[in-house]
């Protein structure tokens, strides 16, 4: 399970890198496979690239190697070439590469512009195939003899048809991680990822673990139950409006005092009305909410004895 943290803002909109430090110690002390520092979850696209590299910077600080950090990029091949070789020098280990800005790229052009990232750094590149960005089996077989960098697949289509397609055909090549939602584990772990990408790991580790173990085991009655009573109504609130998939996720670490502040346009806040519904929800996470060191020896304990 790779971790998404937020990038917390203050009330102004200045970066809150305190915040960020604080959240990304303990949420370090989970055994995620990395963290994504400046994803979307982590609103990359409303940061500037200098944001982003102090972002990744603050972020590999406070991780301090207990996991690797991956950084965002993207907007445009030059851009995002900058900011992987800046990233590399913060010390990020992998790159997530989301789609350029521009929607109608020939396949030729598009594939230069990851091949661009992928030789700007010595790290490995991981894809992120989302909104437009859609790819068939074969044409993502030709991106890996393009871009010899490219080493993970993040899905974000949730076409579980043609992404297990695009996974037999090509092997092991790439690492395949589930990137859509966490409303999508069950049908990802259906057809063998190896990891997928959380944005509920903000607020309840636990709750991301235990979904990532259930998954692992194929134990889909489990991942049911935890669909049903957490991710699910989480999921309805998100989806209330566009852009709700972030500030659904800072109101609620608000509300259990982890500091996340508002978000920046494009995006909007959540309604007071939804604030409350949030309130609402975050009473029944009260069980899988505990951040620190000290849970997680009974997490471990818990997840295969029924518990969360």
């Amino acid at each position: 399970m790779f971790g998404f943290p937020v990038t917390p803002f203050r009330k102004d909109l200045t970066l809150d890198l305190d915040a960020l430090a604080r959240n990304v110690d303990e949420m370090s002390c989970h055994p995620f496979c990395a963290l994504v520092a400046a994803g979307g979850t982590g609103e990359m696209y409303s940061l500037t690239a200098n944001e982003i590299v102090e972002v990744v910077r603050i972020t590999v600080d406070a991780a301090a190697g207990r996991m690797p950090v991956v950084a965002g990029t993207g907007f445009n091949a030059a851009l995002g070439a900058e900011i992987a070789r800046r990233a590399e020098d913060a010390g990020a280990e992998c790159l997530l590469v989301l789609p350029p800005y521009y929607t109608h790229a020939p396949e030729v052009g598009l594939f230069d512009y990851y091949a661009a990232i992928g030789n700007a750094s010595g790290l490995p590149l991981m894809l992120y195939s989302r909104d437009w960005a859609v790819f068939h089996p074969h044409q993502v077989a030709r991106l890996a003899d393009h871009v010899p960098t490219l080493a993970f697949w993040k899905d974000g289509q949730g076409d579980a048809r043609k992404y297990q397609r695009i996974m037999h055909t090509c092997g092991d090549r790439l690492a395949w991680l589930g990137g859509l939602g966490d409303d999508c584990v069950p049908a990802y772990f259906a057809i063998g990822v190896q990891a997928f990408t959380s944005s509920i790991s903000n607020i309840a580790p636990r709750l991301s673990l235990a979904l990532a173990e259930a998954g692992l085991r194929r134990d889909f009655i489990r991942l049911d139950a935890l669909m049903r009573k957490y991710v699910h109504p989480l999921y309805a609130l998100r989806e209330r409006s566009k852009g709700y998939e972030v500030s659904v996720m800072k109101a609620a670490m608000e509300i259990l005092g982890i500091p996340a502040g508002p978000v920046r346009p494009p995006l909007h806040n959540c309604t007071a009305r939804d604030i409350e519904d949030i309130r609402k929800l975050m009473e029944v996470y009260q069980d899988v909410v505990g951040m620190r060191e000290s849970g997680i020896r009974a997490e471990r304990s818990t997840v295969g004895a029924g518990g969360v």
